[in-house]
């Protein structure tokens, strides 16, 4: 019981409405769907700011979705992670206003994208990655463009997960730069809501028999060599969900051009995220650097 009820507070999905639109901000947008290699249709929004440059912004695990993050639903748990709604669409706006279009979307089992089993920290999602690179590259009015990711939390495992274990990542020769926000294993993740050993364990060990999905270990760590395009690392000191030394290993092992952002924000997860949409100009920085 204790094992499920742990299992299913980290990778049961569910809980990101889509709760908002670009109406709200008045972008130019298309709805858009496509499929992974393994099948799973995603949903998400294609906004236009310009056709030679594209952010694919892929967003938080379980609670969260395209647009962002809602406490609505959260019960219990809806000052754990920030004391406010995160709106996405806040950054999506100032990127169009500087010529870059934006791939929002939902990774699958978030938002309105396949609910296909379980949510796995980023290692089955890097396909969701692929996918969406794969979908500008193939729409007929982003044929010249660079590409950048925006890769937040789950969002930065999964691209990392990608550049190591799918080998197509080689082949996008114009995928540029990425922003990867406040790297997080899953361990370092469970450790901070001070569950005692036992249920951590039987968490894990349910995870693993039960929904086949086995978090142990160093999660996207091994892969950190393979990212191949310039990266800039994003994470608040205050945060109390995760391990600094471990942020400081991924960025010492990142062997490409980068960059480490410390903020010094208030204790809490999402206070980075919040963040974004508030200092939009420094990811924008970045990306016009490639």
């Amino acid at each position: 019981m204790f094992g499920k009820a742990i299992s299913n507070l980290m990778i049961k999905p569910g809980k990101s409405p889509v709760f908002e639109t670009p109406e709200k901000y008045n972008l130019d947008y298309e709805n858009v769907s496509f499929k992974t290699s393994d099948g799973i249709l995603l949903s998400g929004w294609l906004i236009n700011g310009g056709s030679d440059k594209v952010i694919i912004q892929s967003h938080f695990g379980v609670q969260c979705s395209r647009v962002g993050y809602t406490q609505e639903g959260k019960g219990m748990m809806k000052n754990t992670l920030w004391t406010s709604d995160i709106h996405f669409l806040k950054q999506t706006a100032y990127f169009v206003e500087q010529d870059y279009s934006v791939l929002m979307f939902d990774m699958r089992n978030h938002g309105e994208s396949e609910q296909c089993g379980w949510v796995s920290w980023g290692k089955e999602e890097r396909k969701d990655i692929v996918a969406a690179i794969n979908f500008v590259n193939s729409h007929p009015n982003y044929q010249d463009t660079s590409i950048h990711l925006l890769s937040i939390c789950m969002g930065q495992a999964a691209s990392t997960f990608a550049f190591g274990m799918e080998e197509e990542m080689k082949s996008f020769t114009n995928l540029k730069s990425m922003v990867s926000v406040q790297p997080l294993t899953y361990d370092y993740f469970i450790e901070a809501f001070g569950l005692p050993k036992f249920l951590v364990k039987a968490g894990n060990k349910y995870n693993r028999e039960e929904r086949g999905i086995d978090l142990t270990g160093d999660s996207f760590l091994p892969y950190v060599k393979d990212i191949n395009v310039p990266t800039m690392v994003v994470q608040n000191t205050n945060d109390p969900m995760t391990n600094m030394e471990m942020v400081k290993d991924y960025y010492k092992s990142i062997s490409v051009e980068k960059e480490i952002l410390w903020l010094d924000l208030e204790k809490k997860r999402g206070a980075a995220y919040a963040w974004i949409g508030q200092h939009p100009e420094k990811i924008v920085d970045w990306f016009d650097k490639y």
